[in-house]
């Protein structure tokens, strides 16, 4: 049966109303999913519960604002409230659809294929996709074993995130909604145009490359899993220090994330999203 969330009554921030008119004006129903759903947010950065005053703070909202809104979202399942500290944590909902999700995309393919690449290689290797300003790695090393979370860096200062946007949707935007490029290590390209030569020459040459742009003494190389369309479905990539991807295994690297984001592409796409292949015939 469908989800059903009950229509909720919060404040209102717009200017000059009082505290009494925000404690009691509902806002547009697009607010009210907004507001409902940043506060799902709020639980992506933390492996921790939230209390509401944590909420709050987070949302800036006033904290019985939070609560009822919190509230709501237990009532429809997608938060749990603890008993004993009245602190929320994500509910079933939210457990039962990312796992929906994650089959959906064929994601659970892609670890053993990524396991076998560590071994190959003796280097970490990570699968990630595009969400908003962030490559979200998804499946791999980089996701965190004590709480699940994946890690979220930003697309400019990473090989995976390079080659999302190296073979991005021109939907997507380009460059200009992640301006302006903040750095992460004194090596980050925060360069806008220096940036755009980098993906050209990533597109040419069929991968990235991040050296200690994210981390310092870190060499990442990416290669994307591309659609029919030639967009980057997802991005692959395969991770060490410079002492063991140097600059002449630099090939020897890039074969073996090629063949595997090969291996991918078939079971993260389905047959009629596949690159066509030379023989003219899709990708099976």
């Amino acid at each position: 049966m469908p989800v059903e969330i009950p229509e909720v009554s919060v404040e209102t921030n717009a200017p000059g109303a009082t505290s009494d008119s925000r404690a009691t004006a509902a806002p547009s129903g697009a607010q009210a999913v907004q507001r409902a759903l940043g506060i799902l947010h709020c639980f992506r950065a933390t492996g921790s519960d939230l209390s509401a005053s944590d909420i709050a703070r987070r949302m800036g909202l006033s904290v019985s604002t939070a609560h009822r809104l919190a509230r709501t979202l237990v009532g429809a399942g997608f938060l749990d409230q603890d008993d004993r500290t009245s602190r929320y944590r994500l509910g079933p909902v939210v457990a039962e659809l990312g796992l929906l999700a994650y089959h959906q995309r064929g994601l659970h393919h892609a670890a053993p294929e990524l396991e076998q690449l560590s071994r190959r290689t003796s280097a970490t290797s990570d699968l990630a996709i595009r969400s908003g300003r962030h490559a979200l790695v998804l499946v791999g090393s980089s996701v965190q074993p004590g709480t699940g979370l994946g890690l979220r860096r930003p697309l400019h200062s990473t090989a995976l995130g390079k080659v999302l946007l190296a073979w991005a949707d021109p939907a997507d935007g380009g460059l200009e909604p992640l301006l302006p490029l903040a750095p992460q290590t004194e090596r980050t390209i925060v360069d806008p145009v220096a940036l755009r030569a980098q993906l050209d020459a990533a597109r040419a040459i069929g991968y990235a490359l991040n050296d200690g742009e994210s981390v310092p003494g870190v060499r990442t190389l990416a290669v994307p899993i591309l659609n029919r369309a030639g967009h980057a479905h997802a991005a692959l990539a395969v991770r060490s220090t410079p002492a063991v991807m140097t600059d002449e295994r630099i090939a020897w690297f890039r074969d073996r994330a090629q063949a595997c984001a090969d291996a991918l592409e078939v079971l993260l796409l389905p047959p009629h999203r596949r690159r066509l292949r030379e023989s003219g015939l899709p990708g099976e």
